[in-house]
């Protein structure tokens, strides 16, 4: 097999827009204003995109969502839908006829199935289905949907479903019982219903149930804010099977997903995956027919293994691994097919970047299409093979562009945002190496403030990334705007430390179990490398981050480090306290707390406690699940009994993230007047 890469030194990058005579720096305000565009769906014959637009409206706190359509030809975009309807997860029927998306509208309660004629006209609601749609897709006919809805398994019908959803809306009685995990994920509580696939005709009339009799769900762990997302099932060509993911464990407490096939009418569904304990997912169908791809993880109990690409034959059964001698995995790979099903499209997470990369469905062989900025919401269709996606970088949102399968070259096709974009005074940004733990090569992305001056000394922001295996690609960010940092004054950078994606496996699984050690020690480096630069105050400098960027914050205050101040958001303090996590009822792939009570004292920065006395910026949601209040409050409290200089910001109606744009706002400015009291801002 063979494998090629591209790794690009971006200095100055070029402006995706043209820039007005009169520019100001990036604000928080300004960054709200920008519309975020959601992943396109592309016609059948590849000449038009639906694409999904969300504006805010920060004075009301509120977001508006709709469709528009976008000619893939450079070309002017039209509104599908206006008002306050909102309309996502569009999708384009085979025969190229219908939209359907899914939005409450007029009385609905929950979101429904949505069908727009392409050509012009009203929508019309193919479902009324008390407990909400969700992730439609086409029958390849175009004669039905298949959906996702979250339905009590004890029930028979759809009334009987409505009568337990006003019952549990009117009632006074609050509690809810669990005989076993998951009991919430991410930001809400997972309630009594189970998440199943229907089919619904063109037509109209009662849904039908698909996998309701299998004895599975599909996972409540995939659970997002619009229910399991597309990658959880796939329709095969002919129409007569759905491959879907479910989690085979019965306990709730040693996730293993699998791969089932199931008739299109329902029946036994048939597990392809059984012989591996570690996880598979994201099921794809060959446009042919002759395969199914499929992500395959080895290593249990690890969610950052390397996801590699199987593919099984459905004549034979066989499976072979695609990617085995590739060191890059799939995760969020978001893989479409070529028409002849001889070769697939992915974005790849490639060493700072999310690259579009062609695979060859036959050996495997993997070729970089793209090299600067990244991309993903990737589709493909039509004769001529029109490839669509989103491309994004430090200075440019998402934004809908042609990308040409052979060369790569790509074709700007939307403008909703040029107009806010040519206002912004962009710093510029690179990519620099710098010799981390163990000596290894450390990829760090620096962001310089607008008229930045090597001859002045500038204060520095070290952002420390999440995950701890989410590598920081080159990519707009709205929570944490590393562009909206600098524009305050400050060398703003983000280092992918050991442990991130995008390197190599080994890289990525380096910091297993001791996760306190290479990426604290990654930290010292790079702040050490910004100490030798002359154009950088050593006496400035300060470094922040959240979820595991704020337990590397924690980390960092009970071990020696030369930052003035510290920002911890959503920080995990105490390890063991974080057994209250969304995931806490989970065996851990290095043992328990009762079993590595010296591990679990090592890594967890409570343990520091009698070394802290730097000052720090501590925030936390009331709603975060993943990282529960708790540790924020802990954390407060060890600084405040110390006599060490600290803010508490909570937010009662945010979780993991600041999303609501009021808040974000107040985040990013009380930020701002933390680090300008503790490190001053400008040179």
């Amino acid at each position: 097999m063979k494998y090629s890469s591209i790794f690009a030194l971006l200095i100055a990058p070029t402006l995706p827009f043209t820039a007005s005579a009169e520019t100001k720096p990036l604000t928080p305000e300004t960054l709200w204003q920008i519309q975020r565009l959601g992943a396109p769906a592309l016609s059948p014959d590849g000449r038009r995109v639906v694409l999904p637009v969300t504006r805010y409206d920060v004075e009301e706190d509120e977001a508006e969502t709709d469709l528009w359509l976008v000619p893939t030809e450079v070309g002017e975009a039209r509104r599908l839908t206006t008002g306050t309807a909102t309309g996502g997860r569009p999708a384009w029927s085979p025969d190229g006829k219908h939209v359907a998306f899914v939005a409450k509208r007029g009385d609905d309660e929950q979101d429904q199935l949505w069908v727009l004629p392409a050509d012009g006209g009203e929508a019309r609601r193919l479902t009324e289905v008390p407990t909400g749609v969700n992730t439609p897709k086409w029958l390849p006919d175009s004669s039905g949907l298949v959906f996702i809805s979250r339905v009590w398994t004890d029930l028979d019908g759809w009334e009987a479903q409505g009568e337990r959803m006003e019952e549990r809306t009117d009632r006074k009685m609050t509690a809810y019982v669990w005989d076993r995990p998951p009991i919430r994920w991410w930001a809400h509580w997972i309630d009594d219903r189970a998440a199943h696939l229907f089919r619904v005709d063109l037509d109209g009339g009662e849904p039908e149930a698909i996998t309701l009799g299998t004895g599975l769900r599909l996972s409540e762990r995939n659970l997002g804010s619009e229910g399991p997302g597309p990658e959880g099932f796939d329709i095969s060509p002919e129409g007569d099977e759905i491959a879907f993911v479910a989690d085979s464990d019965p306990t709730g407490t040693d996730t293993n997903f699998d791969v089932y096939l199931i008739p299109l009418t329902g029946g036994e569904a048939v597990n392809i995956t059984e012989d591996n304990p570690a996880s598979d997912n994201t099921p794809s169908y060959s446009p042919d027919g002759r395969w199914l791809v499929f992500n395959r993880q080895q290593i249990k109990g690890f969610y950052a293994d390397k996801q590699r690409l199987m593919r099984r034959d459905r004549r034979s059964g066989d499976l072979t691994d695609l990617t085995a001698d590739w060191d890059r995995s799939m995760n969020g790979a978001g893989l479409v097919w070529s028409a002849d099903s001889k070769r697939l499209y992915g974005s790849i997470d490639d060493a700072g970047n999310r690259r579009v990369y062609v695979i060859d469905a036959d050996d495997g062989e993997a070729r970089a299409l793209t090299g600067e900025q990244s991309f993903g919401g990737l589709a493909l269709a039509g004769e001529d093979a029109v490839l669509v996606g989103l491309r994004q970088s430090f200075v440019e949102p998402n934004t809908l562009v042609r990308i040409d399968p052979r060369e790569g070259t790509v074709t700007k096709l939307s403008t909703f945002n040029d107009e806010v974009l040519a206002g912004i005074d962009f710093g510029t940004y690179e990519s620099v190496t710098y010799k981390g733990a163990n000596g290894d090569d450390v990829q760090m992305w620096i962001n310089y403030p607008p008229g930045f001056d090597r001859g002045k000394k500038w204060p520095l922001y070290l952002l420390l990334h999440g995950g701890p295996h989410n590598g920081i690609t080159d990519s707009f960010h709205y929570r944490w705007n590393a562009q909206l940092f600098s524009a305050w004054g400050y060398v703003t950078a983000w280092h992918n430390f050991h442990g991130s994606s995008g390197f190599g496996q080994d890289f990525t699984d380096s910091i297993n179990p001791r996760q306190d050690d290479y990426p604290y020690q990654d930290t010292i480096k790079a702040a050490e490398y910004f100490a030798d630069q002359s154009w950088i105050d050593p006496d400035r400098m300060a470094a922040g981050g959240g979820s595991f960027g704020g337990y590397l914050a924690s980390v960092l205050l009970g071990r020696d480090h030369p930052f003035q101040t510290l920002v911890a958001h959503a920080a995990v303090y105490n390890r063991l306290t974080q057994y209250g996590a969304d995931y806490g009822a989970g065996q851990r792939r290095f043992g328990e707390h009762w079993e590595q009570p010296e591990l679990y004292a090592q890594v967890s920065p409570h343990t520091g406690a009698g070394n802290f006395d730097t000052p720090t910026l501590v925030i936390h949601g009331e709603e975060d699940y993943r990282v529960p209040l708790n540790h924020g409050l802990e954390l407060f409290h060890t600084l405040q009994n110390r006599g060490v200089p600290s803010r508490f910001v909570y937010y009662p109606n945010e979780n993991h993230w600041v999303l609501n744009a009021q808040n974000s706002i107040h985040w990013y400015h009380t930020k701002r007047d933390w680090l300008k009291e503790y490190i001053g801002s400008g040179p």
